[in-house]
């Protein structure tokens, strides 16, 4: 059979063969244009949120919260958790309430870990830990031991630093189950912060003092398993006069945010590197990105021209943009970092080009990154989730 009877024969065959060759290449044509719109986080944004109720502009509704001013507010894998001077919330993207906890809580902190998050009162005496929209462990410390800082490492490994008389400051270390694995009482420092790494074999703890009548910061280190009575740490971090303001170790290095300085240390005590903010003021900041740190740095404490600045894990600047505007939130997770101010919602990829823009803002002041692009925006009484298109 010769080729002119061949293609007489399979006309259907020659037509189905070339329109799967146009659509594959309309369709990498098309993936080429739209790569830094479309990318697979938009594929599965669709896809986690196809049911979602939305609003006429295709976004999805608000929904009230119960909280009222001075609300805290946290990412609880998908859902909203909402810590008030009254109680506890937990709300899913579409407004389901799946906690409401009344309790007096005078100055509430918020803290995430994981798949887990915990709400204490800091100079108070209660702390609550939340997982699987649930409340799964809860503390009252004895009289006289006040909470001073309470973290969880990536597996929901529970941390409380209390105050505590006869010493400058208390740790204690839970398990899994919330048991107590370890205990650290310091008597020549005083205690400020503590964070188990994300492997949870090692304890950071930030302390202060003095050498030589001088002020000094470091982070001591202490790695498990060890007795209890073996309180001396295995390695030490120096920091100087930079006062600790904050710990993060969602993933390694464990990130110091400092009032001088940006520095990363690695587990066995060594310094990964440090970004100085050069004498500029530390107006805002997000840890949690997966391939660094943002600060937004200021020349002056008032007025909004400021710097927004990437570093990664070895303290080196990677991106930065200069902004003039009122910033009211910022927040990182996974690839992408979301900048709210006044006017617009600016969602950035890990580079700082521009992911997503949008001025619907319906009187957001708090916004929350989520690692699939989205974000949660929070006003006076409502919150909502925005999904880029």
């Amino acid at each position: 059979m010769d080729k002119e009877e061949n293609r007489k024969r399979y006309p259907l065959r020659r037509t189905m063969a070339f329109l799967t060759t146009l659509a594959l290449v309309l369709g990498a044509l098309f993936l080429v244009v739209n790569w830094q719109k479309l990318n697979f986080d938009y594929i599965r944004r669709w896809w986690t949120y196809r049911t979602l109720e939305r609003n006429e502009s295709g976004q999805a509704q608000s929904f009230a919260y119960d909280g009222g001013a001075g609300s805290l507010f946290t990412r609880l894998g998908d859902d909203l958790l909402v810590c008030s001077k009254s109680g506890v919330r937990l709300y899913s993207a579409g407004g389901t309430a799946y906690v409401e906890k009344t309790c007096t809580l005078k100055n509430p902190v918020v803290v995430t870990g994981g798949s887990s998050a915990l709400v204490y009162d800091a100079g108070g005496t209660s702390l609550y830990v939340y997982r699987d929209r649930e409340e799964v462990f809860s503390l009252e410390t004895e009289p006289g031991q006040a909470i001073l800082s309470a973290n969880l490492n990536a597996q929901g490994l529970l941390t409380v630093a209390t105050q505590a008389s006869g010493v400058k400051g208390s740790v204690t270390v839970y398990d899994s189950e919330f048991r107590l694995k370890f205990g650290v009482n310091l008597s020549s420092r005083f205690i400020t912060d503590a964070i188990l790494s994300p492997d949870g074999r090692t304890l950071a703890l930030a302390t202060s003092g003095q050498t030589g009548g001088t002020y000094d910061s470091q982070i001591d280190f202490y790695t498990f398993p060890r007795s209890a009575e073996d309180t001396t740490p295995d390695k030490v971090c120096r920091l100087g006069n930079n006062v600790v303001l904050k710990l993060n170790w969602s993933a390694d290095p464990l990130r110091v945010l400092g009032e001088n300085a940006l520095v990363l240390v690695n587990a066995d005590g060594t310094e990964a590197g440090s970004y100085s903010y050069n004498w500029r003021y530390l107006k805002g900041y997000a840890l949690d990105g997966d391939r660094g740190c943002s600060l937004l740095l200021g020349r002056y404490r008032a007025g909004t021209e400021a710097d927004l600045v990437n570093v990664d894990f070895s303290g080196q600047e990677t991106a930065s943009l200069e902004l003039n505007c009122q910033v009211l939130s910022m927040s990182a997770a996974g690839r992408y970092l979301s900048v709210l101010t006044v006017d617009q919602l600016t969602i950035y990829s890990d580079d700082l080009r521009e992911y997503h823009i949008t001025e619907e803002l319906q009187g957001a002041r708090k916004v929350l990154q989520r690692p699939d692009g989205s974000a949660l925006l929070i006003a006076g009484e409502t919150a909502r989730l925005y999904l880029p298109d």
